[in-house]
């Protein structure tokens, strides 16, 4: 029985595998041409993602306008241009001076607009991302109740009606739970800073042995990372193992045979 497209397909993603993995064993030119051919695939991908996901609909479309797929008839404008959008493309050209040895200060002006509208974006991104992070470290460490020690919880089959009114009550107390572990979250952060605190001779025991504590808390955290890490590495590792030895092997190999 002939093997088919599918089955070559899956041969070559095999070898390309292997070719990666080859790095583990030592440096080889094997492992050298499937980077580049990695690195060239990716470069031609990321050409054509660039237009179909960015270019296209956050640029084009909106410059020429969108028009109907014309499957009900006659094409329809969906939405009209704003020909405006088309000042970027001298804008965008200017990138390209920098292979101009007279010419290259024009590559800084995209350069320099890139850079601004970048900035402020992070600056947005970090307040997103840091912003709920810093006011989840000021939460409240005295409980508001001592009902009981940690939050209601729904029974199984309750209602929706009961789930929002347990959601509601579990909000606004501060049960004992929640306040020993706002505590501990406070106290880390404020070890962790006092490490950082280079320019401050601590003399106090309690000032050195809140360093102490927060250089050993970032280590805690840095290997918590770290396992994330290889965690990470080895379910990519049993991916690629699937493949090889379930899509390739069983299904193609065996199958086909």
């Amino acid at each position: 029985m002939g093997y088919g497209y599918d089955f070559w397909k899956l041969t070559f993603g095999v070898i390309a595998t292997i070719g990666l993995y080859s790095v583990l064993y030592k440096e080889n030119k094997f492992y050298r041409f499937m980077e580049h051919a990695f690195l060239g695939l990716a470069a031609g991908w990321m050409m054509t993602a660039l237009w179909t996901e960015t270019l296209k609909e956050n640029w084009w479309d909106l410059m020429v306008g969108r028009m109907s797929d014309g499957t009900t008839g006659a094409p329809k404008v969906e939405a009209y241009g704003y020909f405006a959008w088309a000042i970027v493309i001298p804008i965008g050209l200017m990138g390209y001076f920098v292979f101009s040895k007279k010419h290259a200060w024009l590559s800084r002006i995209p350069i320099g607009i890139i850079l601004g509208l970048w900035s402020g974006q992070q600056f947005d991104a970090w307040l997103g991302k840091y912003g709920p992070q810093i006011q989840a470290s000021m939460a409240p460490i005295w409980p508001t109740t001592t009902d009981r020690f940690g939050k209601l919880t729904p029974a199984a089959n309750a209602s929706p009606e009961e789930i929002a009114r347990i959601a509601g009550i579990n909000g606004a107390n501060v049960y004992p739970s929640q306040a020993i572990i706002n505590l501990i979250a406070l106290l880390t952060v404020l070890c962790v800073l006092s490490y950082f605190l280079f320019s401050v001779n601590f003399k106090s025991k309690l000032m050195g042995g809140a360093t102490k504590m927060g250089r050993y808390l970032l280590m805690i955290g840095f290997g918590a990372i770290f396992g994330s890490t290889v965690m990470m590495r080895f379910s990519l590792l049993i991916d690629r193992m699937y493949f090889i030895f379930i899509e390739w092997l069983k299904h193609g190999i065996l199958h086909m045979a």
